[in-house]
């Protein structure tokens, strides 16, 4: 069968993207599901910094590849053994946990061997790629999913299954956006009722981890970017104060939550921002970050503060979350009304419009944007 995709054919092109056109949207190839693969039809794709990072360069990516990484959709073909059957409908998470290396036994499916080795070479967790141009070319996928594209194919260990009335524009919001920011606030910060808290960063992630901060019970909870519509969003979502992003930022979160945070939670990606939340956060609380900085880009922080003040700083990557586990869990608590993701979502774009829609994105404009199928 045949497929349109939006394909990215160079990385670090100059901005406006609307102009360079990194991502060129071509027909492609289609190969069918082998053992444990779906077909998919996809129904929204979700636009995510992590796109960005390897749209400007700052993530080497092999080229060409059909990117997206965030999606729902409906199983059109299921292969062998694949546990899935046509007309499910998925939610689709961009980590492929094999569930048998060590980490995934351990409960830790974010780290799974195999799938950031398959990740990171542009194959499915099985090996190999599935789309193909007309002459041959066959554009590696991106973190599994590859959800710029009308149909794909996947590891169904990338797949979870959802209620069919859940509006897939909703829906693809939990693939990534809800799992890593709800999941960093629960899980990584482990955030209990009468918490401290401030989030670096609101876009999808960082608004998530809002949410998930208010639904945990956190006594405070500030807000922090550069973007005013944002910080506006942030109070009506919940947030007891907003604070500009800048250098007077850590001072601002420091007075406002009575000497800092005790978790304290950046999304943006910046290494400098990340000394800012751990500059925020008081003695003996946790700094969490979920962004990707440029890997290039050096973290300098007293060390000194991290014994003498019993202080914690942890990485999370997807959350800290189990997909299957967590995805049912937090379309509960959407459905519930303590989990308002439907809030997040700030634009609807067709598959055309997806470099003008990362333009949005880099400027700060957009909170998650969506394309729908």
């Amino acid at each position: 069968m045949t497929t349109r995709a939006a394909v990215l054919v160079e990385s670090g092109r100059p901005a406006p993207y609307a102009e360079s056109r990194p991502l060129e949207v071509a027909e492609l190839r289609l190969d069918p599901p082998g053992p444990g693969e779906l077909l998919v039809r996809v129904g929204a794709a979700g636009l995510c910094h992590s796109d960005l990072s390897v749209i400007n360069g700052s993530r080497r990516r092999p080229l060409p590849m059909a990117l997206g990484h965030e999606a729902a959709g409906e199983v059109v073909e299921a292969g062998e053994g694949s546990g899935f059957a046509p007309g499910d409908r998925v939610v689709l998470a961009f980590v492929p946990a094999c569930g048998e290396c060590e980490r995934c036994v351990s409960g830790r499916p974010a780290l799974c061997g195999p799938g950031a080795a398959a990740n990171g070479a542009g194959t499915l967790l099985g090996g190999g790629r599935r789309f193909a141009h007309a002459d041959g070319t066959r554009p590696h996928h991106h973190l599994g999913v590859s959800a710029f594209s009308e149909y794909t194919v996947v590891s169904a260990k990338s797949a979870v299954r959802v209620d069919a009335d859940l509006p897939m524009e909703i829906a693809a919001l939990f693939g990534c956006a809800v799992l890593t920011g709800a999941g960093a606030a629960l899980y990584s910060a482990n955030i209990v009722p009468g918490d401290t808290v401030a989030v670096f960063g609101l876009g999808g992630v960082g608004l998530a981890a809002l949410l998930a901060a208010r639904a945990a019970g956190a006594a405070r909870i500030v807000a922090v970017d550069v973007v005013d519509h944002k910080r506006d969003l942030a109070l009506r979502l919940g947030a007891s104060g907003a604070v500009a992003g800048g250098p007077d930022a850590v001072e601002a979160v420091r007075e406002l939550t009575g000497g800092g945070a005790e978790k304290v939670i950046d999304t943006t990606g910046v290494a400098a921002v990340l000394a800012q939340a751990y500059a925020a956060t008081r003695a003996g609380g946790t700094t969490v970050t979920v962004g990707l900085p440029d890997p290039s880009a050096p973290l300098t922080l007293p060390a000194l503060s991290l014994v003498a003040e019993e202080r914690t700083l942890r990485g999370s990557y997807l959350g800290s979350s189990v997909p299957r586990r967590d995805v049912p869990r937090f379309v509960g608590m959407y459905r519930s009304g303590v989990l308002p993701v439907d809030a997040l979502l700030s634009h609807r774009l067709t598959l055309s419009e997806v470099n003008a829609g990362f333009d949005r994105l880099a400027a700060g404009d957009a909170v998650r944007q969506v394309i729908t199928f």
